[in-house]
C-alpha cells in the first residue's frame, strides 16, 4: 500500500477481518496490555462474520414472542407493555412498611417486592430469644396472619402484584398472603405475584435454611402443585441466579446454576406425577444484574433460549407458554460502594439499561444508600426514577431488542449458552441439581470465581471506582434510615397478645393437622393456609419443620 504525495493514505478497504487486523488496527497503539469481563472472558477487539459473528437467524434468534424466544418472551415487548417496576421494601412493623408501600405507589411504583427480617427468614417468631436485635432491622417483621393484614391494609391484592422474597419459610409466608385474600372473599384465582421459594440455591449461596435439602425441595414443589391447580396467576417460585451472582459466581455460572436449579425442580414435579403444561407456565426467574454491560444483555438473552430448548427437547413441552423463560431482575448489590455511594446511581443506571436491553419482565434497581443502610425514601425514589427515565426518556423501549443481530452480541450470546450448556453436563453427570448441591460442586466453583476476582481487584486488573482507582480522602456522608428499636418491643408485645387471644383448640387441632401433612408426605399448603388463619405463628410451623424434617447444618465442604 502506498501514500498519497501529502503523506496520507489513500482511501483503501481492508479485504478481511485479518487483513484489517494486521494491517490498520496493529499500526494503533491499545490502551491495555489485557481487556476481559468482569467474568474473565477475553474481549475480541471486533466481530465480523468473518470472526464468529455469522447469525443463522432463524434458529438463533427468530421472532420476538416465538420459540426459541432469543429476543423476547412477548412480540410487542415494551411497546406492548412496560416491565413491572418494584422496588425492594420492608423494614420495621408491617405499619412501617405499609407506609412505604404506599408511598412507592403513589410515586408510580407498578408492582409491589417485600423484604423480610432475619428472623422471619429463617423461621422464629419475634420473641424468640435468637431474634433478639433483628426484629425489623433488614426486613419487615411478619409472624402472624394480623401482621400479614396489616402489611397490605388498604392495598387490593387482587390489582396490584406482590413479590415476597422469603425461601425457607415461603410456604408460611405464602399461607399467610392467600389466608388474607381469602379473608377479603377474593378468588385464589384472581390473585397475581411472585414468591421466591427457591431452596436449592440457598444452599448454594445464601444459606439461610431449616431443613436438608430433599424436604425443602419438597415444600417448594407443594407451592408449584398448588398454584398449579388453584392460583394460575401466582408463580410459585423465583428461581434465583441473583443470590448465586452476589457470591461471586460469574455470569456462566448464575445462568448455569439457576437453570439447573429450575431443572432440578422440574423433575421433582414430574415425579410426582405432574403435567410439564400444567405448571411450567408459572415457573418465573430472578436474575442479577451486573456491571459488564453486554454481557449482562446477553446472558438475558442465552437463558431465554436455553430454557425454551430444555423446556421442549428434554421434558417434550407442547406449548409456548411452557418454554417461555420470565424473568425478574435486580442490580447488583455487590457492585454498590460504600465509598463515593453517589457513584451508585451511575452504576444502577447502567446496569438497569442492560437489563431493559436483554428484555426482563420485572426490575428493581437498588437505591444508592443501600450498603450503608435499608435505603431512605429519597433514595427509593431516585432508583425508582431511573426506571422512568429509561422508560420514558430514552426512547430504548420503541424497538423490540434494538441490539439483536449485532455480530458481537449474538455470538456473546452462543458462548455464554455453550459454556452454560457445559456446566449443566456436568451436573447431569453428577446425578442433577440436588445431588450436586450435596456434594458442593456449585458451591465450590462459585468460591474459585470469587477468590480470581478478589486477587484481580487487588492487583487493579479489574477497577471499581473510588475503592481501587480515584480514590478521595475522607467519606462521604449522605442521609441513612436508622431502625427505631421499639418496633422490635412492640411486635414482641403483639405476638404476645396474639397467642392470648387465640382460640386454643382450634390451635392445636391446626398445629397436629400440620405434623400430619408434613409426615405422612402430603402437600402442606391448603392446609397451612387454614392453620395460620386459626392463628398458627410462623415460628410454630418452623418448630414443626425442624421436628419433622431435621435441621440442617453447612457441612463445610469449602
Amino acid at each position: 500500500m502506498t501514500k498519497s504525495s501529502n503523506g496520507q493514505r489513500p482511501f483503501t478497504k481492508s479485504a478481511s477481518y485479518k487483513e484489517w487486523r494486521s494491517g490498520r488496527y496493529a499500526a494503533q497503539v491499545e490502551r491495555r496490555k489485557k481487556y476481559s469481563s468482569i467474568s474473565f472472558r477475553e474481549q475480541p477487539d471486533l466481530v465480523t462474520p468473518e470472526n464468529g459473528g455469522a447469525i443463522d437467524y432463524d434458529s438463533e434468534l427468530g421472532y420476538p414472542g416465538e420459540y426459541p424466544f432469543t429476543r423476547g418472551v412477548q412480540p410487542t415487548m415494551y411497546r406492548g407493555r412496560l416491565w413491572t417496576m418494584r422496588q425492594f421494601a420492608g423494614f420495621g412493623s408491617p405499619e412501617d412498611t405499609n407506609r412505604r408501600f404506599k408511598y412507592l405507589l403513589d410515586h408510580g411504583q407498578t408492582g409491589l417486592s417485600t423484604a423480610f427480617d432475619m428472623p422471619c427468614l429463617m423461621g422464629y417468631d419475634p420473641d424468640h430469644p435468637r431474634s433478639v436485635g433483628e426484629v425489623g432491622r433488614e426486613g419487615v417483621s411478619v409472624a402472624t396472619i394480623e401482621d400479614m393484614e396489616t402489611l397490605f391494609e388498604g392495598i387490593e391484592l387482587d390489582k396490584i402484584t406482590t413479590s415476597m422474597t422469603i425461601n425457607c419459610t415461603a410456604t408460611v409466608a405464602f399461607a399467610f398472603y392467600f389466608a388474607v385474600a381469602k379473608r377479603r372473599g377474593l378468588s385464589f384465582d384472581k390473585i397475581g405475584g411472585t414468591i421466591q421459594n427457591d431452596m436449592l440455591k440457598e444452599f448454594i449461596a445464601q444459606k439461610e435454611w431449616i431443613s436438608p435439602p430433599k424436604p425443602s425441595v419438597k415444600l417448594v414443589c407443594d407451592v408449584i402443585e398448588f398454584c398449579a391447580s388453584s392460583a394460575p396467576k401466582f408463580s410459585p417460585v423465583s428461581i434465583s441466579g441473583y443470590h448465586i451472582r452476589e457470591a461471586g459466581a460469574t455470569a456462566v455460572q448464575e445462568l448455569a446454576f439457576t437453570l439447573a436449579d429450575g431443572l432440578g425442580y422440574v423433575d421433582h414435579c414430574l415425579g410426582r406425577g405432574m403435567d410439564i403444561d400444567k405448571f411450567a407456565p408459572q415457573l418465573s426467574f430472578f436474575f442479577d444484574v451486573h456491571n459488564d454491560f453486554f454481557e449482562e444483555i446477553a446472558k438475558f438473552r442465552a437463558a431465554r433460549r436455553m430454557w425454551a430448548r430444555l423446556m421442549k427437547e428434554r421434558y417434550g413441552a407442547k406449548t409456548d407458554a411452557s418454554c417461555k423463560l420470565r424473568t425478574h431482575a435486580q442490580t447488583a448489590g455487590v457492585s454498590l460502594t460504600a465509598q463515593q455511594p453517589i457513584n451508585n446511581v451511575a452504576r444502577v443506571a447502567l446496569q438497569a439499561l442492560a437489563a431493559i436491553l436483554g428484555g426482563v419482565q420485572s426490575l428493581h434497581t437498588n437505591s444508592m444508600d443501600e450498603t450503608l443502610s435499608l435505603p431512605t425514601e429519597d433514595a427509593v425514589r431516585v432508583a425508582l426514577r431511573t426506571q422512568q427515565v429509561i422508560a420514558e426518556e430514552s426512547g430504548v423501549t420503541n424497538i423490540v431488542d434494538p441490539l439483536g443481530g449485532s455480530y458481537y452480541i449474538e455470538r456473546l450470546t452462543n458462548e455464554i449458552e455453550a459454556e452454560a450448556m457445559e456446566y449443566i453436563k456436568q451436573i447431569d453427570a453428577l446425578g442433577g441439581m440436588l445431588r450436586a448441591v450435596e456434594e458442593g460442586f456449585p458451591q465450590k466453583e462459585i468460591s474459585e470465581s470469587a477468590y480470581k476476582f478478589q486477587l484481580d481487584v487487588d492487583a487493579g486488573e479489574q477497577t471499581i471506582v473510588g475503592v481501587n482507582k480515584y480514590q478521595e480522602g475522607g467519606e462521604q456522608d449522605i442521609p441513612t434510615l436508622k431502625i427505631d428499636q421499639a418496633a422490635e418491643r412492640a411486635q414482641i408485645e403483639k405476638i404476645k397478645a396474639f397467642r392470648e387471644r387465640r382460640d386454643d383448640a382450634k390451635w392445636k387441632d391446626a398445629m397436629a393437622k400440620i405434623e400430619s401433612a408434613c409426615k405422612e408426605d402430603r402437600n402442606v399448603v391448603p392446609v397451612l393456609i387454614d392453620a395460620v388463619d386459626v392463628g398458627v405463628t410462623l415460628g410454630e410451623v418452623s418448630d414443626i419443620y425442624r421436628r419433622v424434617f431435621g435441621v440442617y447444618s453447612d457441612p463445610g465442604m469449602l
